[in-house]
């Protein structure tokens, strides 16, 4: 528990810094590239995404399992998911260099923007990288892949890639690519300095060929996870215009850090989770999952609060035109606080129910596209204005994330034959506190709302939950010699 509780601490500390680091990007694309620009970039981003990290073979929490129960030296296992990640890398960016009318459903900035498949095995081989990593407990390499090095770089470049006349039209495009391979570059230089050369290692087709498929159910978990948060701007893209895309885009990149947070103990969790199965000990699994769910969605209430009671200062940073998607930031973050107990369960289910857990986010995902389109539809019909249809898919992914946790964690419950919630009365008082904190804020003048009000809200509201919600072994979180905790009723 002390192990996941310091990755943990490591990770947000890095996502929080992700955020700093990425608002320069939000703001140079923002204002000087546009609204139509940067929703065309959002639509072709995750499709790229998305090619990227199936390409990656689960290995995010699938590597944890090999590398505990595979034999021979370490770092040959983690070369014959590199090797494989490569291969269908190439030829997944192949193939939308043939096709690439999916990533281009409002059309193309410049014809050079189809150089985002470039990014695709760069963003595939990090993944696995990072994951090997997690498994040595090393948080500290992902966060300056993913927190310092990768945003810096995005937000350095896209403005130098704007002022350069021959790149102006393509900055975003090469902007990312650029981040993309800088993190590449820094997790290698961990992942050899930690595991070194590979030894003696030969490449075995039909050994990658079983990993591969072995990995299905896996890839199809982590994509249809990602999905959740993408098929929004996907669908947007086809029935809605360009505005509608950059204004749920812009609300999704501030809303990133509680969307991260819950998935910043999944390195470490991973390897806990499969130690403690093949011991079968799953009275302690129940116990990781319940102190690991409470402290994701106390944290993450905290930060939703503190970046969606000031939304319009926010999104108005980004530029003036932009505060329209404030809605879009509003049920962005609400919907990550409903998914924090989907996505806890979820980091158990894919070892214990493979397929079952794949079958259930499969019909989330299908209600969450469902609904997406119907609201847009909806909103169509009714004339609204593109804020609207932006809002209406973000509370879209809302409904669908909370009917996903509540069936995956009543599965989950039920397979541990143990509790697993992670819900506690101390996040409502908390909550209430720093929405009446956050009612006085929103009178003060926009810079004094986010230099003085942002601060005011996370200190009542983490006040009131480490007073009120807080044991002992709840504070291995935030101390580096943890006492002995005391057992839990929950």
């Amino acid at each position: 528990m002390a192990a996941i509780a310091k990755g943990g601490r490591t990770n947000v500390f890095g996502f929080v810094l992700r955020l700093v680091a990425r608002m320069p990007f939000l703001f140079i694309a923002g204002r000087l590239y546009g609204l139509d620009a940067v929703g065309r970039y959002a639509s072709a981003l995750i499709v790229v995404e998305l090619i990227a990290l199936l390409c990656s073979l689960g290995e995010k929490r699938g590597l944890a399992q090999r590398l505990t129960e595979g034999e021979g030296p370490k770092v040959n296992l983690v070369f014959d998911g590199l090797l494989a990640a490569l291969i269908l890398s190439l030829v997944a960016a192949g193939l939308l260099w043939l096709f690439p009318a999916p990533m281009f459903p409002n059309g193309m900035n410049s014809e050079w923007d189809l150089l985002l498949i470039v990014a695709i095995p760069g963003f595939a081989l990090t993944e696995i990288l990072l994951a090997a990593q997690a498994y040595r407990y090393d948080i500290a390499t992902t966060v300056r892949a993913r927190a310092i090095v990768e945003p810096w770089t995005i937000s350095i470049m896209v403005g130098v890639f704007y002022l350069i006349p021959q790149t102006r039209d393509y900055g975003l495009t090469l902007a990312f690519i650029t981040s993309i391979y800088a993190a590449l570059l820094t997790a290698a230089w961990s992942f050899f300095r930690t595991y070194g050369l590979p030894t003696a290692w030969r490449p075995h087709p039909v050994y990658m060929a079983k990993m591969t498929w072995r990995a299905l159910p896996l890839v199809g978990a982590d994509g249809i996870e990602w999905s959740t948060r993408r098929v929004d701007i996907f669908i947007l893209g086809f029935f809605a215009s360009p505005a509608a895309v950059a204004f749920y885009y812009m609300a999704q990149q501030i809303a990133s850090l509680p969307q991260k947070l819950k998935t910043s103990f999944e390195p470490i969790l991973g390897p806990v989770i499969t130690k403690n199965l093949k011991e079968k000990n799953y009275g302690a699994i129940a116990q990781a999952v319940r102190q690991v769910g409470f402290w994701i969605i106390a944290v993450q209430l905290g930060i939703a609060l503190a970046l969606g009671i000031p939304g319009e200062a926010f999104m108005g940073l980004i530029g003036p035109e932009y505060v329209a998607g404030t809605g879009a930031l509003a049920f962005l973050l609400a919907a990550e606080v409903v998914a924090s107990m989907a996505v806890v369960s979820e980091s158990v289910l894919v070892y214990i129910a493979r397929k079952r857990n794949l079958a259930i986010s499969v019909g989330i995902i299908a209600l969450q596209a469902g609904l997406t389109i119907g609201i847009v539809m909806w909103a169509e019909h009714l004339a609204l204005s593109e804020q609207y249809k932006a809002a209406g898919a973000a509370m879209a992914l809302m409904l669908a994330l909370g009917v996903s946790s509540l069936i995956k964690a009543l599965v989950l419950k039920r397979m541990l034959n143990a509790p697993v919630g992670n819900l506690r009365g101390a996040l409502f008082w908390a909550a209430g506190a720093a929405v009446l904190v956050g009612q006085v804020a929103i009178w003060l003048p926009e810079w004094l709302e986010l230099a003085l009000g942002v601060p005011t809200i996370v200190a009542v509201y983490g006040w009131v939950v480490w007073t009120r919600g807080f044991g002992p072994e709840d504070r291995i979180l935030f101390s580096k010699k943890p006492e002995k905790p005391a057992p839990h009723s929950a």
